[in-house]
């Protein structure tokens, strides 16, 4: 199989940059070499404190501290289960991981790991989580009962790596028991960065052969299987020698011609070696005799043992699933493969800010995270409806950290994503949050398979050239989540996130004493006397009397601090209170801040959602990314996730002040401003 090469399309992923598998991020901050070297230099044998020989390592529920599945178990090094322990026996070849692929097996299982050579007790793995590899560190203490292991181990009662391996696994999850319940999927993922596709044959899509084909020249792993009915049926051989319930690779697709037609076939390779398929076009089969000769032994040069061709159609009557992981830049690197372009996002889904639910919840759906991804140059083999130029993108959606969070009783959400095409007047003016009316007059172009507690999902599609919003979503609205977004394309394309941009124009009204009416003048007077200077206490008391009259908003009143910080942002000469010019600008930015409450209050109940919030900040001139939008949520919202005016307020107020000293000290206007302990301390205190 060729080794694959892409690129990726993000600048903390350069090449050799952290999280890269070359410069593996060190989880819990563990450094395998020092750790290592101070076990040889002490003499001891490696104890991890991070993932230690006790119960809670095994599990939280079935494999718990009280389970009668528990008892018995007692933690042993392979040194004292066997007088001979090896790593991997007879070298890695043995082992025959991901059908020969060895390059990807040393990608996880670093080399140069022994219990002879300098042995300390310690090994390390390597997995790809959510856009970056980690390196994990293990000690060697392994969960046994009755002088065997209880989990995976090898048919080698010697051999050792796999045990390890699972260790490690269960230690980046949290937990042995957190791996029940994983699919293949989910585990080809993590030890290739991968990301996958299945296909049900007898469902499959017309163009499936030319998938194949394409998935080959990336470099891509692609496995097929048989399913079972019942547990006897696994790894029974059917009548034409294939193996059910048993992983085959599919190591290539050729078309020849045979009897004057085209015919298309498709090589697999059974890792046993020795069962293979007896059916048309196997190994010394009479269809070979119809073909070019020359053909014939350019095929042939290409099957090693435990491969055969076989028809495309036979593979898809004969077959029931086909698996493909298309693997990252950063899983193999060669020249010889057509390359795949990869953008990966992070984003997350808050409660009441970016969680708004699938296209069911209206009201909130426009809410979530959005992304944007232009596709400009066709694929080569120009396929599309109507002979139109088309884009192949394969889009993956996948949730972060949920098998990690099993012990706290979080499960899998039930995840999916849409895909909306971007009008050419809007095109290049998409750099702000879609708003609610969008959703309401566009639909979907392309959307994932319904909604799923998985933890990716993915889909391959052929797009127009154009631009496209994808919306990533939970079913329901107000689910917290974390998840990576990833795009494959065929062709390079430039993506972005939307709604990234933080700016501010807030309603700025300029008064002085010459544009103030004589009858604003009196009542000022009226509620200050003499001394005509509008201090904290007074305001508060003010604007509360205000506020307590009107019964279409609802109000808890202003509290002192709102009302300090008012005079903050207005106090033009620095006395700490309000004159007759600043009162009246104060009170004409409180009545445009009312308008716009009541304009954005759609149900009319005194109060505005979290969700209304949004459009809120937008009127008021506000521009915030997601995570202001959720820091915003947190302070001013209630447990019902509703504002009310005073909070409203507060929080304007509170972020032109933000604004305006961010302004104030960014000399350069470079957007960037350096504060000494001292200055950040004065900023917050504001």
């Amino acid at each position: 199989m060729s080794r694959v090469a892409a690129r990726l399309c993000q600048e903390r992923a350069a090449a050799d940059g952290l999280g890269s598998n070359r410069n593996a991020i060190k989880y819990l901050k563990q450094d395998y070499e020092a750790l290592k070297q101070q076990c040889l230099q002490a003499g001891t044998l490696f104890k991890d404190e991070e993932f230690p020989a006790c119960p809670s390592t095994l599990g939280y529920r079935d494999l718990g501290p009280y389970s009668f599945k528990t008892q018995g178990i007692v933690w042993k090094r392979p040194t004292e289960l066997c007088a001979n322990p090896q790593f991997i026996v007879g070298g890695a070849t043995r082992t025959d991981v991901c059908q020969g692929e060895l390059d990807i097996l040393y990608r996880v299982v670093p080399k140069a790991q022994s219990f002879q050579k300098d042995y300390a007790g310690i090994f390390h793995f390597q997995f790809w989580q959510y856009g970056e590899w980690v390196d994990v560190v293990v000690d060697d203490r392994l969960p046994t009962r009755n002088g065997k292991l209880l989990f995976v181990h090898s048919e080698e009662g010697n051999e050792f790596w796999s045990a390890l391996l699972e260790k490690a696994y269960a230690k980046l999850n949290s937990s042995y028991e957190a791996l029940i319940g994983g699919s293949t999927i989910e585990g080809f993922e993590d030890f290739t960065g991968g990301i996958s596709e299945s296909y049900e044959l007898r469902r499959a899509p017309s163009n499936l052969y030319q998938i194949i084909q394409k998935a080959l020249r990336a470099g891509s792993l692609l496995g097929c299987s048989i399913d079972i009915t019942s547990a006897s049926e696994i790894e029974a051989i059917t009548s034409l020698k294939l193996v059910k319930g048993h992983a085959y690779s599919v190591t290539g697709a050729e078309e020849v011609y045979y009897r004057g037609r085209l015919e298309k076939l498709v090589r697999l390779r059974n890792p046993w070696g020795e069962v293979e398929w007896t059916g048309a076009w196997s190994d010394n089969g009479p269809e070979w005799n119809y073909i070019d000769p020359k053909q014939k032994q350019a095929l042939d040069k290409q099957v090693d043992d435990g491969e055969f061709w076989m028809a495309f159609s036979d593979f898809q009557r004969q077959f029931t699933r086909l698996e493909i992981c298309n693997l990252t830049p950063d899983t193999l690197t060669s020249n010889e493969v057509n390359r795949w372009d990869l953008t990966l996002f992070n984003g997350q889904w808050r409660r009441g800010s970016t969680a708004g639910g699938c296209q069911n919840y209206q009201a909130t759906y426009w809410t979530n995270p959005q992304f944007k991804i232009r596709l400009e140059e066709p694929d080569d083999d120009h396929e599309g409806s109507l002979n139109e130029p088309c884009c192949t993108i394969l889009v993956g959606l996948m949730q972060k950290y949920r098998r990690r969070q099993k012990k706290m009783g979080e499960a899998l959400l039930s995840i999916g994503y849409s895909l909306y095409q971007i009008p050419q007047e809007l095109e290049n003016h998409t750099d702000i949050h879609m708003n609610r009316a969008f959703f309401a007059r566009n639909q979907p172009v392309a959307r994932s398979d319904p909604y799923i507690n998985l933890r990716e999902v993915s889909s391959r599609m052929k797009l127009p050239r154009g631009e496209y919003l994808i919306v990533p979503s939970t079913f329901e609205p107000y689910k917290n989540g974390e998840f990576c977004l990833r795009v494959f394309s065929e062709k390079k394309a430039k993506t972005q996130i939307i709604g990234d941009v933080v700016s501010a124009k807030p309603c700025k009204p300029h008064v002085d004493n010459k544009d103030t009416d004589d009858e604003f003048k009196a009542l000022f007077q009226k509620l200050l006397g003499e001394d005509c200077e509008m201090t904290a206490i007074k305001l508060k008391t003010i604007l509360n009397q205000v506020l307590a009259k009107r019964k279409d908003i609802k109000s808890d009143g202003f509290n002192i601090n709102t009302c300090r910080e008012m005079i903050s942002l207005l106090d033009t000469n620095g006395t700490g209170t309000l004159g007759l010019a600043e009162f009246k600008t104060l009170w004409m930015k409180i009545q445009k801040y009312l308008e716009i409450y009541k304009r954005v209050d759609s149900d009319y109940s005194g109060t505005i959602d979290s969700h209304e919030m949004r459009n809120a900040l937008r009127e008021a001139g506000f521009m915030l990314n997601d995570q202001m939008q959720h820091s915003i949520v947190i302070r001013y919202a209630c447990s019902k996730l509703s504002i009310d005016f005073d909070g409203f307020v507060a929080c304007m107020i509170r972020l032109e002040t933000l604004f305006k000293v961010f302004h104030l000290l960014d000399k350069k206007k470079s957007g960037v401003i350096q504060l000494s302990l001292a200055e950040w301390l004065c900023c917050t205190l504001v």
